[in-house]
């Protein structure tokens, strides 16, 4: 026998091999499926049994307990590294999130992407990449949806197939099915740190400067009313939060959110959350609802999640009327865009206002606007920081006061350079900061 027949024989055999052991595999994984199933129902059915399920999640020591008992009559014959896995998956699909846990426990993983049951995409480091972690099918999925909706008191189905919800941690969780997604069940989840991002941090991420944030500081602490402007994912929330931080912790502070993610450490704060409407259609409360009461609660501080329609309005009128300090986000891609979707927004409220008095009310309430940007690289950046001077005919007049200038240049990590820079100019604002007994220091101006 040659050597090119000895060559091809021995890859055919290798092929052969590999085709068993392939077929070993797929065997071995539909096992472990059985075996997963049926402890399940037991579990499922001891639990119903034990009334442990009145119980809930609030004891997952006596459901492990019931797992771990179930698993030692069943899987005697599996392995122990495979048996600590199963139970963990098990506990998981019983009292969690199933696959998504392993994935909401990871503090690299920002957001989670789930695009129908076969692909689940994470973003780690600002970078989107696919996941392992896979479903069984689309009603598994939609068995860890109901978990989640179901919580927060919230319902989706066939009707209602979009809904807006968090997570215990305050994770956002935005959920879309069938009909309106093709790809089957989508969902969406904003992670939040365990613990609020501080000052410190932000400066180790590099998204901001010292004097920006001394300035940000002396800002808040001297009520003036701050716009929040970036994209989606460009840290607006968070920011926010270090923003609330710097408030006084003798401010009666009020927040209004869609679903609740800020965290503010202060003592005398008032959640307010909006409420949609029940299976009837009835019960709805909006976010605008919750701002025009607020105004009844004798605030120090409104502070919005996000303005997004007819409730800015009423958010303006509150910066208006004695209530400074007010701060919120929009959904922007410059300072002088988010003015132009604040002008939109009031449209949107059904006012019937000429465009002068819709600028008249923004100049008048809007101080300051904290532009966030996400860049390329995945680096998140506070690139202006601007000043609203007021009106000069029908335009809004605006300066920057710092600002983010990158070089184009990369590091040897593979960000992009770049540098924070004061544009030299004293902001007008300084009068009404320091008429509220608010230190400031000229450095952080100059450049």
């Amino acid at each position: 026998m040659g050597l090119l027949e000895r060559m091809e024989q021995q890859r055919l055999g290798q092929k052969d091999k590999a085709q068993e052991e392939g077929k070993k595999d797929i065997i071995h994984v539909d096992i472990h499926q059985d075996l997963k199933n049926r402890v399940h129902q037991e579990v499922i059915n001891e639990i119903n049994s034990s009334k442990v399920d009145t119980v809930g999640k609030e004891n997952p020591i006596e459901i492990l307990r019931i797992l771990e008992n179930v698993m030692a009559v069943e899987a005697e014959n599996v392995n122990r590294l495979d048996r600590s896995r199963i139970t963990e998956e098990l506990l998981n699909e019983i009292i969690g999130y199933g696959p998504l846990e392993v994935l909401l426990n990871d503090p690299d993983i920002s957001e989670i992407m789930v695009n129908g049951y076969n692909r689940v995409y994470i973003e780690k480091k600002g970078k989107i990449q696919l996941s392992p972690v896979v479903f069984k099918d689309n009603q598994h999925v939609m068995n860890v949806i109901d978990r989640i909706v179901s919580s927060v008191g919230r319902h989706i189905d066939e009707s209602s197939p979009m809904v807006d919800a968090r997570l215990k941690d305050g994770s956002r969780v935005n959920v879309v099915i069938p009909p309106l997604s093709l790809v089957g069940p989508v969902i969406t989840i904003r992670k939040f740190s365990k613990k609020p991002i501080t000052t410190d941090q932000l400066l180790g991420f590099g998204s901001i400067s010292k004097k920006m944030l001394s300035f940000l500081e002396a800002c808040v602490k001297g009520k003036l009313n701050i716009i929040v402007s970036g994209g989606t994912g460009s840290g607006k929330t968070t920011m926010l939060n270090v923003l609330s931080s710097f408030i006084p912790d003798n401010e009666r502070i009020i927040t209004i959110e869609d679903s609740a993610e800020l965290r503010l450490l202060q003592d005398h704060v008032i959640t307010l959350e909006s409420r949609p409407s029940n299976l009837e259609g009835r019960g709805k409360v909006s976010i605008r609802e919750l701002v025009v009461n607020a105004l009844r609660m004798r605030p120090d501080r409104i502070i919005v999640g996000e303005v997004r329609s007819a409730e800015t309005i009423d958010m303006l009128q509150a910066m208006n009327t004695g209530h400074d300090g007010s701060l919120t986000t929009i959904h922007a891609n410059s300072p002088r865009d988010s003015l132009s979707r604040i002008e939109t927004m009031v449209l949107m409220s059904g006012m019937d206002l000429p465009l002068r008095a819709i600028r008249d009310q923004t100049t008048s309430a809007i101080d300051i606007i904290i532009q966030q940007s996400r860049l390329r690289d995945g680096t998140r950046k506070v690139v202006n920081i601007t000043e609203v001077t007021g009106l000069e005919g029908d335009v809004i007049v605006m300066q920057d006061i710092f600002s983010y200038e990158m070089t184009g240049q990369l590091d040897t990590d593979g960000k992009f350079k770049g540098r924070f820079k004061s544009m030299g100019i004293k902001p007008r604002c300084l009068e009404k900061i320091a008429h509220n007994g608010v230190m400031i220091n000229d450095d952080w101006f100059i450049e």
